[in-house]
């Protein structure tokens, strides 16, 4: 007996996995932060919550979704796995606007949960030096994690990985952690807790590029071969060339 089939092909499979895990993510994180300022008036016990919600939350999606497309949610960590060719050209140009398509629905759901209108544009300035540092350095730790991971054939350990270095990041870096283009522009949508306002985005997301920039030239200097193993980031998922996209 022949295994059942989806209506869709691998990858549309693989479009329809980060446009849904990209929602998740930005629902977690905009979601958590509008609860944790409503529950808390403390910034610190605020700040916890909405770090402890979105690693764990990160984690689930990642293993829910990774095996279909290998659980980016992330333009950068795409684009950085292209250059390693672990994805193809067509499975970038399926995965970015998938990517921003549901980052911004996401950000759309959180908001009509806790009753505030769909999109509500953020007036919540993030621009100083330090915070474009901060940024940068998040997203290079970020791609050099996972691609280590990969590449020492700890692939498995990923979700729980990602999730623990983001909620650490919450924490370390000035910026909070974006560490990613989708959820820069995701959260514009959202003038809440987890907001960022429009003007403060191109930096972000400039710097987040530069971080992962510097994130493949240390990992190409660390490990050379990384390129063998790339497919499987940020966790093992299947080839679309071999099942004919």
């Amino acid at each position: 007996m022949l295994p059942p089939r989806s209506p869709l092909p691998q990858l549309g499979r693989q479009a329809l996995a980060e446009f849904l895990g990209s929602a998740g993510l930005v629902t977690v994180v905009i979601g958590s932060g509008i609860a944790a300022s409503r529950l808390s008036t403390d910034p610190g016990l605020q700040l916890l919550e909405n770090a402890v919600i979105t690693g764990a939350g990160l984690v689930a999606l990642i293993l829910a979704f990774g095996p279909v497309s290998g659980g980016h949610f992330n333009p950068v960590v795409t684009v950085a796995d292209r250059i390693f060719g672990g994805v193809s050209t067509r499975q970038v140009a399926a995965y970015l606007p998938a990517q921003l398509a549901g980052g911004a629905l996401g950000a759309i759901v959180a908001n009509l949960m806790f009753s505030l209108p769909a999109v509500s544009i953020s007036s919540h300035d993030r621009s100083s030096g330090g915070l474009w540092l901060s940024e940068a350095l998040a997203t290079f730790g970020l791609v050099v994690l996972v691609f280590a991971l990969v590449r020492n054939g700890r692939a498995v350990l990923a979700p729980f990985a990602v999730g623990a270095y983001i909620t650490a990041a919450y924490w370390w870096s000035s910026s909070n952690s974006f560490a990613n283009p989708m959820v820069d522009v995701a959260r514009m949508l959202s003038d809440t807790f987890a907001g960022i306002a429009p003007a403060s985005v191109p930096m972000f997301v400039f710097v987040q590029l530069v971080g992962g920039a510097v994130g493949v030239a240390v990992v190409v200097l660390l490990y050379p071969d990384v390129g063998a193993v790339a497919g499987d980031v940020v966790v093992p998922h299947p080839d679309p060339a071999e099942e004919g996209a």
